[in-house]
């Protein structure tokens, strides 16, 4: 049996999808922007601007707009300081990004700038070095045996991907460098 179902035609189901909507919130906006919300936090933690965009582009009223934003954030569902710590560890351990670059991510999702600025004072220089420098470590393996300007160039452009500054990708170079050669010495 053929399981193939072609994909049905959008032009006239999203109309009708955008009419039903908008009668939803004619009818009864408060209960609509709960719905919204929801349905954004279901997917993945939200920041309130975020979620006051999704509620600006289906035109609900901003005074049912802040009512329903603040309501969340009163019961916890709405936490943008838990988000930004989250994020900001997430970003750190798991991809190596650099304190630049999470502000600056953070920044574009809304989040206050003193709140990211507080977040943020938990990453010390020395946490800085060490994230870049353990990137390098795990990048070394394949750029190793290149000649030094190709490989100090692929590696300081790795790191500018992540948000590192120069200064910071130079001496996390040098010093897996530095330990490198030291292994080579000693074999």
């Amino acid at each position: 049996m053929n399981s193939y179902r072609p994909h049905r035609s959008t032009s006239k189901s999203t109309g009708a999808r955008d009419q039903q909507r908008a009668e939803a919130v004619q009818a009864d906006p408060e209960a609509a922007a709960r719905a919204i919300v929801l349905r954004r936090l279901t997917l993945s933690p939200r920041t309130r601007s975020e979620l006051a965009a999704s509620l600006d582009e289906r035109l609900i009223p901003i005074d049912i707009r802040e009512k329903v934003l603040d309501r969340f954030t009163e019961v916890g569902l709405i936490d943008d300081a838990s988000l930004a710590t989250s994020f900001t560890d997430n970003r750190r351990e798991r991809q190596g990004w650099s304190r630049r670059a999470i502000e600056r991510k953070l920044r574009e999702r809304g989040i206050d700038r003193d709140l990211v600025a507080t977040v943020l004072q938990e990453v010390s220089g020395k946490d800085e070095l060490a994230t870049a420098t353990a990137l390098v470590r795990g990048r070394w393996k394949r750029v190793g045996a290149l000649d030094p300007v190709t490989r100090q160039r692929r590696l300081v452009s790795m790191l500018a991907r992540r948000g590192y500054s120069y200064s910071v990708s130079a001496d996390a170079i040098k010093v897996v460098d530095d330990e490198f050669t030291i292994d080579l010495d000693s074999k």
